[in-house]
This record gives C-alpha cells, structure tokens and sequence, in this order.
C-alpha cells in the first residue's frame, strides 16, 4: 500500500458560475462503460434536474446521456424543478411570489406561475428528447394533498404526495417510453398543487424502488465544512443534520435532508452531481471515483472474501504497484491458485483495495498480512487501515495470537497507524525466512500481537 501525503483539493459550490468542461470518460473508453452495463441494466434511476440547469447551456448534453443511459438498458425517470423559471417569470410579469422552491406557502398568484413555468420547462425537455429520438409523457401520476397549516401558518397550494401510480409509470417504462414528472401534483378534487421536487424525487424512488437518485443542479455537490464530500454515509449525514446543520452548506441542505430519507426508505444510493459539467452524468456513474458527491446507506461500502471472478481484478489492480516494487510480483494463476487469501474491498461495487491473510502450519499462532493495496484515489480515507483491522480480527478468530507484515515503502504506516512494531528475523516462520532471504527486497519486518 502507498500512502499519499497531498490530496487534490474538491472544488467549491461557491466557485464560479461556470465549471471548466472536464471529461473524463472519452469515446474510446467504451469498454470501461460497458462493465457497468449488466450491474445497472433494467434498474431505474430517478433523475432529478434543476430548473437552472434546464436553464443551462449544457442541458442538452445532458439529455444527450439520458439516451445513453436509455441505449444501456437502463430505465430512467426524468423529474424537474422551476425555481428559476418562476422567478425569472415572476419578476418579468411584476408578480410578488410567496416562495420558489415548493417548502413553503404557495399562494394563488404563485401557483398560476409555477403552472406556466412548469409546462415551459417540461415542453423544453420534451423537445429535448424528441431530439434525442426518445420517446417521453409528462404525467398526472402524483397525487397530492396540501400540506394544511403548519405553526399556525396555512400553507395554501403547497402540497405533499398522498399516492404515486407507479402501475402507470412502469407501464410507461416497459414501452420504452421516459416518464417525465414536474413538481406539481394533483388532489382530491383533481386541482394542481406545488410540490417540491427534490422530495418528489425521493418520493419517486421509493415508489418504484429506484437503484439511485441523481439530482442535476448548478454546484459540485454537498459542501460540508467548506470542502465538498465526494462521499458520506447516510448514518454520517444524518448525525450532521441533527447535531451540526451549520456545517452543510445551504445549496446543498434540501438534497441532503432527501437523500437521507430516500435511503432510510430504500434507495441505497442518492448522487448530487454538478449539471454544468460536459460528461458529469456519465462520468458519475460510469466510473470508481465520479464527480459529485455520493449519499450511500450500510450496503455501499465492504470487505469480503475474494473469489475466482476477481481474479484478473486484483491483478490489474496490484500491477501498478508492482512496479514501483510496493508489492511482490504475482501473475494471474498464482492469485486464482491462493485466492482464498485474498479479502477485497468495494465501493459501488467496484473492487478498490485488497489484502492477502496467510497462515502458516508450522506456526498457527502467527498469521502474516500482505499485498495490501488501496487505489490512490482512496488514500487517506482509513481504508487501508480498516483492510488492516479487518485481516487482524480474522486472524484472530481463526486462532492466532500475532500477525505478521513485511513492507518495503509503507512500514510508517503500519507503524504509526496500525500499531505494528519492527521486529527481527527470528519472528519468522523458517520457510518465510528462506523466501525473505531469496528475494532480495530487505522488506522490514513488523509485528502485532493480537489482545
């Protein structure tokens, strides 16, 4: 494993009104998307698109990887919001709104507004798509009733969802055909009601049991702290909405507040994404590291036994660091050959690290750990050190009473971190010994005994 001391500073929501157009995914790299095409196809994504992102000169780019997404088998579900369009319209027609984005009291004047930007927005993302070839509906499937008074304040034509016809909704998918959902719902007396989009969002995924959410809006993703988090765990998020909201910056304050209730109700991961970006959508969910920031539940992040499918994974992952002489040199058929050694760490899915726990006959009490790995783009996140806890907790509950590393370039950091001492040759099982000794690395040799 290497260990880097600098990271790359994530960029600020505050940071100028237009990102630089960065890609990182390239038509080339068809390969790279299509590995992700059995894990995701027939699953359904709710995206969420801001209004200022429609407003965007990159909206079309973007429908652009709807029908990408569309191309691969994955089911997609488009909602809206209108809050700059209602405002844009408000002030051009001189009318005095009682709130933009649907939280609060929504008065007549603003609900006649939020109706005519509302079908704006949605005829502009149904040119959008017909330009795409894609076939799409605006529907009346959320039904809705107002939210009532609240603290004493009635809040009028703002409403909550009641019941979403997810029958009507599948069956739009099933004829290949992007349902297209706005921010207003119906009542009981089948009269419009303001609803606000990121919580139909949520509301949306639940309903119809949605493998992700991806809002689309004009920022990086949830800065916490003054840094943006590429990921957080709901259980985190949680304990900062309860116990330290001031930290979250406000853009981002709706998303999170629904996200942790889309994965608290099922969804099991929720994606806040930077719209501006040419490629971001992809390039979020068709690569390791993504560009927004990423809101996952308990199953998101794991450790587990190796199997021969990853086989050429390890490889592949490990080779780099063979070279710089971080790690021993396997080939594929020794790694399938001793691939019950081998524990894998995922995020997404993706392997991102690894390490070997050998055990040695002549001495049951010792347990070696080895060819730990963790990709650079997850340095310094703690998951080397959890591989390192994980082996140890292993070794022993299979019986051991010590475990044993030998490191070349990171014996600091199982040293400082992993509580690992140096130790001498005698530590050494005779035919570890041997093989030290034959190979020339003059590795250090460190050890732990297990409490």
């Amino acid at each position: 494993m290497t260990n880097s001391s600098t990271s790359t500073p994530a960029p600020s929501p505050s940071s100028a009104p237009a990102p630089a157009q960065a890609t990182t995914i390239k038509p080339t790299d068809l390969r790279g998307i299509l590995k992700y095409v059995p894990r995701f196809q027939g699953q359904i994504f709710v995206i969420a698109v801001d209004g200022a992102i429609v407003a965007d000169e990159n909206f079309g780019n973007l429908l652009v990887d709807v029908a990408v997404l569309r191309s691969l088998g994955i089911k997609v579900v488009l909602v809206h919001g209108i809050g700059q369009q209602l405002q844009e319209l408000a002030i051009l027609r001189s009318v005095a709104i009682s709130n933009a984005d649907g939280t609060g009291v929504t008065d007549a004047a603003t609900l006649d507004l939020a109706i005519r930007a509302s079908s704006r927005v949605s005829h502009l993302i149904l040119e959008g798509l017909t330009q795409n070839s894609l076939k799409a509906v605006i529907t009346n499937a959320v039904r809705a009733v107002p939210v009532g008074i609240i603290k004493g304040v009635d809040l009028q034509f703002s409403g909550k969802v009641d019941r979403i016809d997810k029958d009507l909704i599948a069956e739009l998918i099933d004829k290949q055909v992007v349902p297209l959902v706005s921010p207003l719902a119906f009542g009981p007396d089948g009269k419009s009601l303001r609803v606000n989009s990121d919580l139909l969002a949520a509301e949306l995924a639940e309903s119809l049991h949605a493998t992700k959410i991806i809002y689309l809006l004009p920022y990086a993703g949830i800065e916490i702290d003054g840094e943006v988090r590429r990921e957080i765990s709901v259980e985190a998020l949680r304990k900062l909405l309860q116990e330290h909201p001031e930290k979250i910056a406000e853009p981002g304050m709706s998303k999170a507040v629904h996200a942790v209730k889309a994965i608290e109700n099922g969804t099991p991961r929720v994606h806040i994404v930077d719209g501006r970006i040419f490629d971001g959508l992809l390039n979020e969910i068709f690569s390791n590291e993504g560009v927004g920031s990423l809101i996952y539940g308990n199953d998101y992040e794991q450790i587990r036994k190796a199997t021969k499918r990853d086989v050429r994974l390890i490889y592949n992952l490990t080779r780099n660091a063979v070279r710089r002489e971080e790690l021993v040199y396997r080939t594929q058929q020794a790694i399938e050959k001793n691939i019950e050694q081998f524990f894998v760490f995922e995020i997404d899915e993706n392997i991102i690290a690894c390490v070997t726990l050998y055990f040695y006959p002549e001495m049951p009490n010792l347990a070696e750990i080895g060819s730990l790995y963790v990709v650079p783009f997850y340095h310094n996140r703690g998951i080397g050190h959890k591989m390192v806890e994980y082996a140890c907790l292993q070794a022993k509950e299979r019986g051991a009473t010590s475990v044993l590393a030998l490191s070349t370039q990171s014996f600091a950091f199982f040293t400082n971190v992993c509580g690992f001492e140096e130790a001498t040759k005698e530590a050494l099982p005779e035919s570890r010994l041997k093989s030290y000794e034959e190979s020339g690395r003059n590795a250090k040799i460190l050890l732990k005994p297990l409490a």
